[in-house]
C-alpha cells in the first residue's frame, strides 16, 4: 500500500512538473504570440504615423512650393514694375535730352547766321564808310571847283557862295540819307518778319488743335408739349419758383418740341439747363422738388467744374495751382468769346506760348502758366466791374503768383506795359490763337462796321483817295495822290495809318496796311 502510495505521489509529481512544463511552454507560446502582436500593432501604427508625417510632409512641401511661387511671382511683378518704372524714367531723360539737344543745335545754327549777317553787316558797313569817304574827297573836289567858278562868274561873296554849296550839299546828304535808312529799314523788318514767321509757323505746326465754334442759347427738349404746362405750373408758380432758384430767364414759346433757357452767367445757365432736364425726366415738378434738383445741380455742376479745371491743368502740365484758381479755370469751359470756347483758347495759348519760349531760350514752364491763366478774368468780368485782365490779374494776386505771370496777364491787350519777356510771347500766342482760321466769328453787322471803321480811318489822312478792306478785315489797301504824297513821305504815311489803326480799333491778330502811290501822265496827239 505504501508502494502504491509513493507510486501515486511520484505520478503526481510527474504529472505536476509535466504541467508546469507544459504550461511554461503554453506561457512562452502566449507570450510569443502576444509580443508579435504587440509588435504588428506597433508596425502598423508606426506605418500609419509614418504615411501620415509623409501627407504631412507633402503638404507642407506643397504649401511651401506654393508660397515659394507667390513669393517668386510677387518678387518678379515688383521687379518688372521697377523696371518698367526705371525704363519710363530712362525714356523721360532720354527725351528731354534729345529735346536740349535740338534746342541746343537751333540756338548754334542761330548763332552761326547771326555771326554771318554780322560780318556781312560788318562788310557793308565798311563798303559804305569807304563809299561815303570817296563821296566825300569828290564833293570836297566838287565843291573848290564850284567856288573857284562861281567866284569867277558871278559877283557872289565868300560866304553867300559857302552858304549856297552847304544847302546843296545837305539836299544830297538828305536825299541819300533817306534811301539809306529806307534800305536799312527793309532789311531790318524782311529779318524780323522772316525769323518771326518762322518762330510762329513752327509754334503753329507743333501745336495744332481743332476748334469747334460754341453758341450761348441753351436749348432743352421735352417729350411733348403737354410738358410746357407742368413746367410753366398753376398760375405760374413752378417757372417762378425755378427763374428764383436758378437765377436765368426760361422762355417757353409756341416752338414744339423745346423750351430755351436764357441767361447771363453760362455756369447759372449750365445749372438750370440740367436742373430742367432732370426735372422732365423725374416727372415731379412743384417747388419744393425744383428747390431740391436744383441745389443737387449746383453741387454736380460746381464738382464737374473743378474736375474740367483739374484735368485741363493736367493737359497743360502746370502744376501746384490753388483749388479756387482751378475753379475758375474749370467755369472758363462755359464761356464763349466770339464763338470760341476760353478754356480750350487759354489751353492753346499755353502751349503755343511754351514752344515759341523754348525757340527763344526761356523758360516753357513759365510760358505755359502764363498762358493758360491770361484769360482766367473771363470767369469773373461779368460779375465785377473792370477789364478782364485787370481782374485777373487781381484775382491771382490774392494767390502769390509770381509778378512775370501777373504783368503778362494784366498786360496781354497792351492796358499795361511789359516788364519781362514773356508776355509779348503771351500776347503773340492769344493773337495766333484767336486770330487763325475757324478760330472765331463775330455777327455780320459788327463785321461790317468794322469793316467801315477800318475804311474810314485809313481815309482821314490827307492826300489819301481811296481805301479797300480786304481779305476780311486782314489788309487795307490806302491809294493815294501822287501830286500830294512823295515817294519819301509814303513810308512815314502808311506806319501813321497804321499806328492810328493800332490806337482807335479792337480786332484779333494783325491788320496789314498797303500804301499805293501811281503818278498817270496822259497826254493827247492832236
Amino acid at each position: 500500500m505504501d508502494m502504491i502510495a509513493q507510486m501515486n505521489g511520484q505520478m503526481v509529481v510527474l504529472w505536476i512538473i509535466l504541467g508546469l512544463f507544459v504550461g511554461g511552454i503554453l506561457a512562452v507560446v502566449i507570450q510569443q504570440i502576444i509580443i508579435k502582436t504587440r509588435a504588428k500593432a506597433f508596425e502598423e501604427e508606426l506605418h500609419a504615423r509614418v504615411e501620415t508625417a509623409r501627407r504631412e510632409a507633402d503638404t507642407i512641401i506643397k504649401e511651401a512650393r506654393l508660397d515659394a511661387a507667390a513669393e517668386m511671382m510677387k518678387k518678379r511683378e515688383q521687379l518688372a514694375a521697377e523696371s518698367a518704372a526705371r525704363e519710363k524714367e530712362f525714356r523721360s531723360q532720354e527725351s528731354q535730352i534729345s529735346k536740349q539737344q535740338d534746342a541746343l543745335e537751333r540756338r548754334i545754327d542761330q548763332l552761326d547766321n547771326r555771326e554771318r549777317k554780322l560780318n556781312e553787316n560788318e562788310k557793308e558797313v565798311a563798303r559804305q564808310t569807304q563809299s561815303c569817304q570817296d563821296k566825300n574827297r569828290e564833293l570836297n573836289s566838287l565843291i573848290a571847283q564850284q567856288k573857284t567858278h562861281l567866284l569867277k562868274i558871278t559877283s557872289l561873296s565868300m560866304e553867300q557862295a559857302r552858304e549856297m554849296l552847304l544847302e546843296r550839299l545837305e539836299d544830297e546828304c538828305d536825299r541819300e540819307m533817306s534811301q539809306l535808312i529806307q534800305r536799312k529799314v527793309a532789311q531790318a523788318e524782311e529779318q524780323a518778319e522772316n525769323k518771326a514767321k518762322e518762330i510762329i509757323n513752327l509754334a503753329i505746326q507743333r501745336y495744332a488743335a481743332e476748334q469747334t465754334c460754341e453758341v450761348s442759347v441753351s436749348m432743352v427738349d421735352i417729350p411733348n408739349d403737354d410738358m410746357k404746362g407742368r413746367i410753366i405750373g398753376r398760375e405760374g408758380r413752378n417757372i417762378r419758383a425755378f427763374e428764383k432758384s436758378t437765377g436765368v430767364d426760361v422762355i417757353v414759346d409756341d416752338t414744339p418740341g423745346v423750351i430755351v433757357v436764357s441767361g447771363f452767367n453760362p455756369v447759372r445757365r449750365e445749372v438750370a439747363r440740367l436742373g430742367m432736364e432732370r426735372l422732365i425726366q423725374d416727372g415731379r415738378i412743384h417747388p419744393s422738388r425744383i428747390e431740391e434738383v436744383v441745389n443737387q445741380t449746383k453741387k454736380d455742376v460746381h464738382s464737374r467744374v473743378i474736375q474740367i479745371g483739374k484735368e485741363a491743368a493736367e493737359e497743360v502740365d502746370v502744376r501746384g495751382l490753388n483749388n479756387k484758381i482751378i475753379g475758375m479755370l474749370g467755369a472758363l469751359h462755359y464761356r464763349t468769346s466770339y464763338g470760341q470756347n476760353v478754356l480750350r483758347h487759354s489751353v492753346e495759348v499755353a502751349f503755343l506760348a511754351q514752344v515759341m519760349a523754348d525757340e527763344l531760350g526761356l523758360d516753357g514752364t513759365i510760358a505755359k502758366r502764363a498762358g493758360l491763366l491770361h484769360d482766367i478774368g473771363k470767369a469773373m468780368d461779368r460779375e465785377i466791374e473792370g477789364g478782364h485782365p485787370d481782374i485777373g490779374a487781381n484775382f491771382l494776386r490774392r494767390f502769390k503768383e509770381s509778378p512775370i505771370i501777373l504783368n503778362a496777364v494784366e498786360a496781354h491787350h497792351g492796358d499795361i506795359p511789359a516788364d519781362n519777356p514773356y508776355t509779348p510771347l503771351i500776347a503773340a500766342a492769344d493773337a495766333i490763337s484767336a486770330s487763325r482760321p475757324g478760330a472765331r466769328r463775330e455777327t455780320l453787322e459788327r463785321y461790317i462796321k468794322r469793316l467801315e471803321k477800318l475804311e474810314e480811318l485809313a481815309g482821314g489822312f490827307e492826300g489819301v483817295e481811296s481805301t479797300y478792306a480786304i481779305q476780311a478785315g486782314r489788309e487795307v489797301r490806302v491809294i493815294v495822290d501822287a501830286n500830294k504824297i512823295k515817294d519819301d513821305s509814303a513810308l512815314k504815311t502808311a506806319r501813321q495809318i497804321a499806328k492810328k489803326i493800332e490806337e482807335e480799333m479792337t480786332y484779333p491778330g494783325e491788320i496789314k496796311v498797303t500804301l499805293l502811290r501811281e503818278l498817270r501822265c496822259v497826254e493827247y496827239a492832236r
